[in-house]
């Protein structure tokens, strides 16, 4: 199975998932917390159960793990090596916060690394996807489809950023970086303003889970960009611990 094969279902599968979404973030809906005071939404729910049989459909053979899902013992998920990754809404806060800053995810990992993602903006209607070796496209809100990439080197870096996360290690990791630009995005879309150029940077030295992040690597990652540690290293997936360590996303001549 070829990743440009059943990109188009994938595409279909997310658009069906924010159709679901949109229409509870235009209601009168309710918040509630999961055990870690996280918040949970039914829109996060009828996304998660669109999506999973939605991949089920086009692909029963590969493995899902997402967020919304069962807890799947390491035991089992040490021998994939290739499974789905899935994050039904990435910012259930600015979703609750009705900022339109939320997205739907979805990503395919082989050997730990993501090699195609699809990320959509509901609110925003704007999509993004990327397959590895294939590059990125964007879809804007008049449905037009066009293909992206990361922006050219630049004096006065552009450091995307989320209001929600700018905690005291990211402020000081951003002012080592001198002249720059601040600019604000919420959930998986960082990924997405710079694989589209807007944007050069997304340092990110907070808790994140590997479900927060595949798909939009994957966009990035196929427009041109990186996602490494601290300490230089691609940013993986598949680990027993689904929590990532702290990152930077830029494009690629940042590194």
């Amino acid at each position: 199975m070829q990743c440009s094969d059943i990109l188009p279902d994938v595409i279909r599968i997310a658009d069906e998932a924010s159709e679901r979404v949109l229409h509870i973030y235009e209601s009168d809906f309710k918040v509630q917390y999961k055990d870690d005071d996280s918040p949970v939404t039914a829109a996060d729910l009828a996304s998660h159960d669109v999506i999973v049989n939605g991949l089920r459909a086009i692909s029963h053979d590969i493995p899902i793990l997402s967020e919304e899902g069962r807890d799947i013992p390491w035991e089992e998920r040490k021998h994939w090596q290739r499974f789905w990754l899935v994050d039904p809404i990435d910012g259930t806060r600015e979703f609750t916060q009705r900022n339109g800053e939320f997205t739907v995810n979805i990503a395919l990992i082989e050997d730990g690394q993501p090699v195609m993602g699809v990320v959509t903006a509901p609110a925003l209607k704007e999509a993004f996807w990327g397959v590895s070796g294939e590059g990125a496209h964007k879809r804007d809100r008049t449905g037009k489809v066009h293909r992206i990439q990361v922006a050219e080197p630049r004096v006065g870096k552009r450091v995307v950023a989320s209001k929600n996360h700018l905690n005291d290690e990211t402020r000081a990791f951003i002012e080592t970086l001198g002249d720059h630009e601040l600019v604000q995005a919420g959930s998986s879309l960082k990924f997405c303003r710079i694989a589209e150029g807007r944007a050069d940077i997304y340092p990110r030295l907070g808790p994140t889970s590997e479900w927060d992040t595949g798909a939009g690597h994957a966009v990035l990652a196929a427009s041109g960009g990186e996602v490494r540690t601290l300490e230089g290293a691609p940013l993986r997936y598949g680990k027993e611990d689904v929590l990532n360590p702290w990152f930077v996303g830029a494009a690629n001549w940042y590194f």
